[in-house]
């Protein structure tokens, strides 16, 4: 023991040039256990519903298929099931919790660090190794969190600026963030409890500005040494983030409520591009996708295999087969979502003309060419809903070429991207072929 305690004094002298007292300049008297265990608390809810939505919806995409991204996790691996078809919503439901909430928590964050910043200053940086092991684990969740937050945001405005896939870094580095996270809460959650314990909440929010005083002296150091006046209340500090987190609420929330949708600031991808019955948000566009005029004319067809014998149906046939009409929502890992009334021929009524009847999965191709999602499997109870849609007309009109023209597939709970668009084929398969 006596080496690492060498080591403590050595690093106690020579600190780097310019961090020695660096933590004594931040002197605001709101500083302390209770206002960084009030804004604690707030995430303790808060951040579980972020990541407990965000796996969600990374089972949504079926990674039993190998179609989740990233689709090689190892021991990470959520436990297989089939994602539900009710509600028809459900979807619409995780990830635009996930998204929203997300943002929301941004100023709750900041402040969270701003509140905890002289601390990430002391030097030397830890006395101990159990210190060591803590200031560690603090690092992981600091920068997870950051992490999430940035390429997150940068994924929903459509900027892909990572130098590296999205969905395979967002997954794992949800996970470090995960571990750092219950790890805090492990070692903090005796101190945040006693921390709220100090102060009665009603009498904090009544202090007035010139009676705003630092708390005593903490063992973690939160407390300025020598304090400045207050310039504002802790409730006011409280109402400042709150109020943040609000406005960001209001400017988001807009992507999955169709009344709201111009409210939407934050997300252009979630506004509302044009007007009638195809004016609703798009994702990829057919230019975008290299869908061409040529691919989606008279000589396009549905192929359906699967059976004895394949089928191949135009536009016209399939539009003189039973049609069936469901108000679905569709909904991106961006967040926004939106619902429709969808027009089309029944899955399992395709199933049962390609000749199998109880279709325990299907593989449904793009005319699109390149992509990671030119493709998707669906499960059979995806197939089997009444409600699963080849769709044809969307609002009482034609499918636009952005939104899937000549055919697309619409899944009540699926995950927008797995609703293929320009559909071209469709393989059904039985148990006896998994």
């Amino acid at each position: 023991m006596a080496f690492p305690r060498r080591l403590w004094r050595v690093l106690d002298r020579h600190p780097p040039p310019g961090i020695a007292g660096i933590g004594r300049r931040w002197r605001s008297p709101l500083r302390g256990p209770w206002l960084t265990s009030v804004y604690g608390l707030v995430l303790l809810v808060g951040l579980p519903l972020v990541i407990i939505t965000g796996l969600l919806d990374y089972a949504a995409y079926s990674p039993q298929f190998g179609q989740a991204l990233p689709r090689d996790v190892g021991w990470l691996r959520l436990p297989p099931f089939d994602w539900p078809t009710r509600p028809a919503w459900l979807f619409r439901l995780t990830q635009g919790l996930h998204v929203t909430l997300g943002i929301m928590l941004i100023p709750m964050v900041l402040a969270k660090l701003w509140s905890v910043i002289p601390k990430l200053f002391d030097w030397p940086p830890a006395r101990s190794l159990a210190q060591v092991l803590e200031r560690l684990s603090l690092l992981l969740l600091v920068g997870g969190i950051l992490f999430q937050i940035a390429t997150g945001l940068l994924n929903i405005q459509y900027a892909y600026l990572f130098g590296f896939d999205f969905y395979t870094a967002h997954y794992f580095g949800a996970w470090v963030f995960i571990a750092a996270f219950v790890a805090h809460v492990a070692l903090k959650l005796p101190r945040l409890v006693s921390a709220l314990r100090s102060r009665p909440v009603r009498a904090e929010l009544r202090t007035s500005r010139a009676a705003t005083r630092a708390e005593p002296p903490d063992p973690d150091g939160l407390v300025a040494a020598q304090p400045r006046p207050a310039t504002m209340t802790r409730r006011e500090a409280l109402a400042l983030v709150g109020g943040l987190s609000l406005l960001l609420g209001a400017l988001t929330i807009g992507q999955s409520l169709d009344p709201l949708r111009r409210t939407a600031l934050l997300l252009p991808r979630g506004r509302q591009p044009g007007h009638g019955p195809n004016g609703f948000p798009v994702n990829r566009a057919a230019a975008a996708a290299a869908i061409r005029d040529t691919d989606t004319g008279p000589d396009w067809r549905l192929s359906l295999s699967g059976g004895k014998r394949p089928v191949a149906l135009d536009r016209t046939q399939l539009l003189a087969l039973p049609q069936h009409t469901a108000r679905l929502p569709i909904a991106c890992v961006e967040g926004w979502s939106t619902a429709q009334t969808w027009t089309g021929v029944r899955l399992r009524d395709l199933a049962a003309l390609a000749g199998v009847p109880e279709p325990a999965s299907a593989l449904v191709r793009s005319l699109e060419q390149a992509g990671l999602f030119n493709q998707a499997v669906l499960q059979a109870n995806q197939l089997r809903h009444p409600d699963a849609l080849l769709a044809l007309r969307v609002n009482g009109a034609d499918l636009s070429l952005d939104h899937g023209y000549p055919a697309r597939v619409i899944v009540p709970a699926l995950p927008g991207v797995h609703c293929t668009k320009w559909v071209t084929d469709i393989a059904f398969r039985t148990r006896s072929d998994a």
